[in-house]
């Protein structure tokens, strides 16, 4: 082959000629994770279109689906720098982003020196997150969005990539707070974690209490995860698949979808919304080995994507509507 053929001639053949490369090493750390974690496909393919598209994911379940381990597993699988925060009541900003201590050198000057908090990782797990005050989760806030922090008026980048996965415990238990809205729009998709079925129940049983526990392994590495993200802005996006997203998206906002269901919906999703749909469609395509999203992608993910971002009416929770069911009368319009 001569170094003219090589060359790809069109931005579709680039994409192509990167896809191609970026397909077996997705597979191989999907398989990777299915490995470790048992029963939870949908729930491992949410996790790794969310990293994929460059956002962070909120797991949300009772204790004991592993979560946790979900979590450690994509950063050994991933090749990624990690770091825990165990959320507590007690916890503060300081001790996610990092503080000023005073320094004497040996002529007896002084000077502050930032020492940087576990914020400071490539991935980082906020473990139980809404177990922490509303202050202590603000602290979040900036570096999930701006990837980078502000301690005593000094700017510090945060490693790349950065990616938050946080585990939160149903608000129904004792002890949690709920999440500030601007922080669980900061969060590309909301990720329910359910019970496993009873075949996985019973690998899970007969793999975690023998002598030998599985293991996750190293599949990929920082670049190959940076050119995956990288690839996943660039495959190309129908008009039929740009305007489902749209259209999804408005029709969940009061005044503007269907009377009969946005009566029920206080506060719907912005254009933030919009933007993760986008990114999340074209991850999970990559994630099926397909170089371009379809409407069935928009279907599957709208829930994960939009519940978080929308908060029903008194009278609709007091009429038994869930934001779940106002999604589904929503993308029924798709299927």
């Amino acid at each position: 082959m001569s170094a003219s053929e090589a060359v790809p001639t069109s931005l579709d053949e680039a994409v192509a000629s990167q896809a191609e490369r970026a397909l077996d090493r997705l597979a191989a750390a999907r398989t990777a994770v299915e490995a470790v974690i048992f029963g939870q496909g949908a729930v491992v393919e949410e996790a790794l279109a969310t990293v994929l598209s460059g956002g962070h994911g909120l797991l949300v379940g009772v204790p004991g689906l592993a979560k946790t381990k979900l979590v450690e597993t994509l950063a050994i699988v991933l090749g990624l720098d990690s770091q825990r925060i165990q959320f507590t009541p007690d916890l503060m900003p300081s001790d996610i982003l990092g503080s000023e201590v005073l320094d004497e050198t040996p002529d007896h000057k002084r000077a502050f020196r930032f020492v940087q908090g576990p914020v400071f990782a490539q991935l980082l797990m906020a473990d139980e997150i809404n177990r922490a005050s509303p202050r202590t989760q603000s602290a979040l806030l900036q570096a999930m969005q701006e990837h980078h922090v502000t301690v005593a008026g000094q700017r510090y980048d945060l490693p790349r990539p950065f990616h938050v996965l946080a585990t939160q415990n149903p608000l129904e238990q004792e002890g949690t707070y709920p999440l500030p809205e601007a922080q669980l729009d900061r969060f590309l998709m909301q990720i329910d974690v359910g019970y496993p079925d009873r075949d996985a129940e019973r690998r899970i049983l007969l793999d975690t209490t023998g002598d030998t526990v599985s293991k996750p392994k190293q599949a990929m590495s920082v670049d190959d995860l940076a050119q995956a993200q990288r690839l996943v802005r660039r495959l190309p996006v129908g008009e039929m698949v740009l305007d489902a997203i749209l259209d999804l998206v408005r029709a969940a906002r009061p005044g503007e979808g269907d009377p009969a269901i946005v009566r029920h919906v206080a506060w719907g999703p912005g254009p933030r919304a919009a933007q993760a749909l986008m990114l999340a469609t074209r991850a999970r395509a990559l994630l099926d080995g397909r170089l371009a999203p379809s409407i069935a992608d928009v279907v599957a993910l709208a829930e994960p994507v939009l519940k978080h971002r929308m908060a029903l009416t008194f009278a609709a929770r007091a009429d038994g509507e869930t934001i779940s069911g106002v999604v589904k009368k929503l993308t029924a319009r798709f299927s």
